[in-house]
Order: structure tokens, then sequence, then C-alpha cells
């Protein structure tokens, strides 16, 4: 009877042990995949190359030297719609003095995101993320959302949500080379 109630009493213990290691290694795999997932003030921007509407690939480190206002948007997204006239605007105002814009749609067609485009007029280069990995590397919630990034390549500020004009047109000088 004894023996039973060893035996018993190992197995037990060896399926907590095994338990609490498996949730030890859980808990660790979830908390360094956050930290090392998600972009914060001061990281260099990840790289990417993403096609614009004319066929043109753009690379972001082809931009080294330049201030980029990279934006992630969709065409459904109401307050997107709402800024890219500022942006085109603002845009126009500082192209020549080392500034660039790459906006990011969100996987959507060309068919779509081109009548878009030309019924706002816009200007600056429209980038298609088909696959949506950029946009899993810059951990992107909610839509829009806006990378300044230095000449040097490193991340000035996330804005999320909608931007007013002035706020633009301040980012956009943020970041201009000096």
């Amino acid at each position: 009877m004894n023996n039973k109630k060893q035996k018993r009493f190992y197995m037990r213990l060896i399926l907590l042990v095994l338990m609490v290691g498996v949730i030890v290694f859980t808990i660790y795999s979830n908390l360094s995949k956050e930290k090392s997932g998600v972009l914060q003030v001061g990281d260099v921007a990840p790289d990417f190359a993403l096609v614009d509407m004319n066929g043109e690939k753009h690379q972001l480190s082809d931009y080294k030297g330049q201030g980029v206002f990279l934006n992630f948007w969709g065409t459904w997204c109401k307050p997107c719609e709402r800024e890219f006239p500022i942006m085109d605007k603002q845009y126009q105002e500082v192209k020549d003095q080392g500034l660039q814009i790459l906006a990011v749609n969100i996987g959507e067609s060309d068919f779509v995101v081109k009548k878009f485009m030309n019924r706002l007029g816009i200007t600056f280069p429209v980038l298609i993320d088909n696959n949506k990995s950029v946009m899993e590397t810059y951990n992107i919630n909610p839509l829009p959302t806006t990378f300044l990034i230095s000449p040097e390549g490193k991340i000035e500020k996330i804005i999320t949500g909608e931007m007013s004009e002035e706020n633009i047109k301040k980012y956009m000088e943020q970041i201009l080379p000096k």
C-alpha cells in the first residue's frame, strides 16, 4: 500500500514540475517576443522595400540622409482621407529640402488605391503592402499611424490617429535634414 502511495506522489510531483516548466516557458516567450517586436522612439527603423503605384521600388534605406514621413493608411479610413490632402500640400513645400513621404496602404487592390489617389490628387509615393509584412514589422494598429524617421534612419516619433495641418507641418519640419 505504501509503495502505491509513493509512486502516485512521485508521478504527481513530476507532472507538477512539468506544468510549472511549461507555464514559465510560455510567459518568458511572450514577454521576450513583445519586447523585441514593439518599435519605440530611438530605434532604427526596420528596412523594407515596396513598389509604388507607378511600379517603382522604394526601399527605406535608400532615403538615408532624408527625413521620411512614413504613413500607414487605408482607403476606408476617414481620418486618412482627411489627412492626405494636407500631407500632400505640406509635402509640396518641403520635398526639395530633403523630406520624403512614403504612404503604405495595407493590402488593398491597386485599382481601389489608384482611384482613391486620383480622386484626392495625391502626388507623393503610395506603396501597397500586399502581404502586410511591413505592417506586422512596424506593429501597426490602428490606422492611420505615422512614423517620423530622421535622416539617420532612427524613429523620432510615432503618431497614431488623425493629425491636424499644424501638426503635420510641425512633424515634417522636425525631421528635415539640418
